[in-house]
């Protein structure tokens, strides 16, 4: 796509982040915009910037782990907008990991991340895809997954969800391909982005929470240098935003903030073609 004035870009995960950043600079572009969030009150604050600037904003709180609520910002969407030509199934939750080991993480961890971060993007395509391709204009979808959706390292749902996202993603291209639709597909690998992720338990539900769980001295400490670190040295989200504009004027498919994780990415694949064992662990260090 290189024509973007007048046309709509629906984005989740809209009330931070690079969600935020991807709708203000859709909304620089002269796009209307659509921005989800199941956080209400960040979601509103967000729009109503957006639309101080002088954008068409419309907010729907959503929860994207829920494929009614997906379908019921599609329904909003198109009541104001009429139609939808780009798609950013961007939300998305940390979780795992930590040192503790995969096994340790419990069956509300998995429900929680999976819900959000592959689901998500699941419910995301099949709201809105339907429509978008009966439509007929161009259009293009963009997911997020991570660099850890692309190389490998310890044990973590997020890791896992991702890795699920990208396949997802490259199955969706081959799929558009095939239903002959005037869609392009990218996944987007972030490295680190400094966003409020590592703090995104703040939205996890009451029922999806262990009671037992517990949070030692040590477990704190590490989070809080984790904050820190990524405030301080993660990429603007604005500046990812303009990555994935670009990508989409180009309908390049693999999208990654910091090319220099491809390493990363090329010692998976060799230990893959040449029957090895993983590649080692690399030095801890930000990915989205």
């Amino acid at each position: 796509m290189r024509d973007f004035a007048g046309k709509v870009a629906v984005v989740t995960g809209a009330a931070s982040g690079i969600g935020r950043g991807l709708a203000a600079r859709f909304a620089r572009e002269g796009m209307k915009v659509v921005m989800a969030d199941v956080e209400k009150e960040a979601l509103v604050l967000a729009a109503s910037e957006l639309q101080q600037d002088g954008g068409d904003v419309l907010a729907v709180e959503t929860d994207v782990s829920r494929l009614e609520s997906l379908e019921r910002l599609r329904d909003e969407a198109l009541e104001r907008f009429g139609k939808v030509h780009i798609l950013c199934n961007n939300a998305g939750v940390s979780g795992g990991g930590g040192g503790l080991g995969i096994w340790a993480n419990s069956a509300n961890d998995w429900q929680w991340v999976l819900g959000v971060n592959l689901m998500g993007v699941v419910h995301g395509i099949q709201a809105f895809v339907p429509s978008m391709i009966e439509h007929g204009e161009e259009g293009h979808i963009v997911n997020t997954s991570s660099v850890l959706g692309l190389g490998t390292g310890g044990g973590s749902i997020y890791g896992v969800s991702k890795h699920a996202v990208t396949r997802l993603t490259e199955g969706l291209y081959y799929d558009l391909q095939a239903a002959r639709a005037n869609i392009h597909a990218s996944v987007l690998c972030p490295g680190l982005i400094a966003t409020r992720i590592i703090e995104s338990d703040r939205n996890r539900p009451a029922a999806l929470r262990d009671a037992a769980a517990v949070q030692t001295d040590e477990m704190r400490r590490r989070r809080e240098m984790s904050i820190e670190h990524w405030a301080r040295d993660g990429m603007p989200p604005d500046e990812v935003a303009e990555i994935v504009l670009e990508a989409v004027k180009e309908r390049r498919f693999y999208i990654l903030t910091h090319p220099e994780y491809k390493q990363r990415v090329e010692a998976r694949m060799q230990s893959i073609l040449t029957d090895a064992d993983p590649p080692p662990l690399p030095v801890p260090g930000g990915m989205g």
